[in-house]
């Protein structure tokens, strides 16, 4: 994950005001020897290119760009950088220049509103909702991809925070899937008692720490973390107050691995039985698959219960995008393609590549798990919240995650870190007004 998506490393956003000279010098150095894996940006009959950062994902882009060819008659070229820090100094300084790739990968919300106001991106209103009318994305998703009503941006794809687990743990101590808060601290205790951690927590990359913050204020009240992410509520109200006991509590019994355990491990310590229970995206199915676990047999999936039955259901969802430069060299090919990524027959690639939740709501995945969590969450209508990384101003959710981690660590109480995160809250909403006046 990182402010373009998701990716192996840890993401750093830049900071509002500019860059360290320094960062730019390296980034312009980039960018002048091929910041792609040495490939070239420039135009390739018959293909659009893609910047993005995660190499992991080359194959899969290759593979839907062959049934993107079948439409439009371009291939995709994926050139990754495999430096989150680099990969974003170099798309922004190149963003407005005939060095632009012809579609770029980037993260939804607040980073792809404070790059659309920096200018050079295409005006995609005409696709989404071309997209809208077909059923292919979801209304609700428009305001994550626009900037002052125009909409930037096409859905990469859609995952969602959920609790991955041990089904031959479970199994073993007679647990199942809890559908309750009760039944959620019932299991934890059980397996406690066993010997096996409950929970994977992590601040290990940085913004790892963001992941039990928003599940818990969610899940205490969804409404006030709608409030909160806007900057319309504070960080030292109840709920928040709540939510951060709650987790206070969690370490302290020992619910939760040391805040130096790294997520990469998760998959395996699934696997080896030392960890009953993993939060993190659904896009972590195929870490699953790579640590040789079958959906359904070895691992399960559900979204953490409600703190108090009464309270309405919902649900974290992230969602990478495609953003086209107005400068792309291939300007033309990457409209075709961008106006063509959510068909069926690409999303089916592409969904059962990354094992993961498609942007089309039309397309089910094909992990059974996956599949499961998508009827979960349209059986209850569960409310969609934008996961915290893109959700406010970038300066404020950096200075926040450093926050959030320093308390994982010990380093502050829950009292002073909510005060913090609030003091800062106020300096960079008032920040970003003014840069938008």
């Amino acid at each position: 994950m990182s402010a373009s998506g998701r990716t192996s490393s840890a993401a750093t956003p830049l900071a509002r005001r500019g860059f360290l000279a320094g960062a730019v010098a390296g980034a312009a150095a980039l960018a002048a020897g091929g910041c792609a894996r040495g490939a070239s940006t420039s135009a390739q009959p018959g293909t659009t290119s893609i910047s993005n950062d995660n190499a992991t994902w080359d194959e899969g882009y290759r593979s839907a760009g062959q049934e993107l060819e079948k439409i439009t008659g371009y291939a995709l070229r994926p050139l990754s950088n495999p430096s989150v820090t680099s990969y974003q100094q170099v798309v922004q300084m190149t963003l407005q220049t005939s060095k632009a790739s012809d579609l770029v990968k980037w993260a939804s919300g607040y980073q792809l509103k404070r790059l659309a106001r920096a200018g050079g991106l295409t005006d995609l209103s005409r696709v989404w909702q071309r997209y809208a009318d077909r059923g292919w994305l979801r209304p609700a998703s428009r305001e994550g991809l626009s900037y002052r009503g125009t909409a930037y941006g096409i859905p990469l794809y859609e995952s969602y925070y959920v609790l991955f687990y041990s089904k031959p743990v479970f199994k073993k101590l007679g647990l199942s899937a809890p559908g309750s808060w009760a039944e959620l601290l019932h299991c934890a205790e059980v397996l406690k008692r066993n010997k096996i951690t409950p929970f994977l927590a992590s601040q290990v990359g940085g913004w790892p720490a963001i992941e039990w913050f928003q599940e818990l204020v969610s899940k205490v009240d969804p409404r006030f973390y709608q409030q909160l992410v806007a900057g319309e509520a504070s960080y030292t109200d109840d709920p928040a107050r709540q939510a951060m006991d709650i987790w206070h509590d969690f370490m302290r019994k020992g619910w939760m691995t040391s805040p130096d355990f790294d997520q990469a491990r998760g998959p395996g310590a699934l696997k080896e039985g030392t960890v009953g229970m993993f939060l993190h995206g659904t896009w972590q199915a195929s870490g699953m698959a790579a640590a040789g676990m079958k959906p359904g047999t070895d691992y399960g999936a559900f979204i953490l219960p409600t703190v108090r039955p009464s309270t309405a259901k919902s649900v974290i969802a992230e969602s990478g995008v495609f953003v086209v430069p107005s400068r792309a060299s291939s300007h033309r090919a990457a409209m075709a393609n961008v106006g063509s990524w959510l068909d069926p027959s690409v999303q089916r690639v592409w969904s059962d590549f990354l094992q993961d939740s498609s942007a089309n709501p039309k397309v089910r995945s094909g992990n059974p798990v996956v599949a499961g969590l998508q009827r979960d969450i349209a059986r209850n209508r569960r409310l969609p919240l934008v996961r915290y990384w893109e959700a406010s101003p970038p300066s404020l959710i950096q200075g926040n995650t450093n926050d959030l981690g320093g308390f994982m660590a010990g380093q502050a109480t829950a009292a002073t870190t909510l005060r913090r995160m609030q003091e800062r809250a106020h300096d960079e909403w008032a920040a970003w007004k003014r840069d938008e006046a």
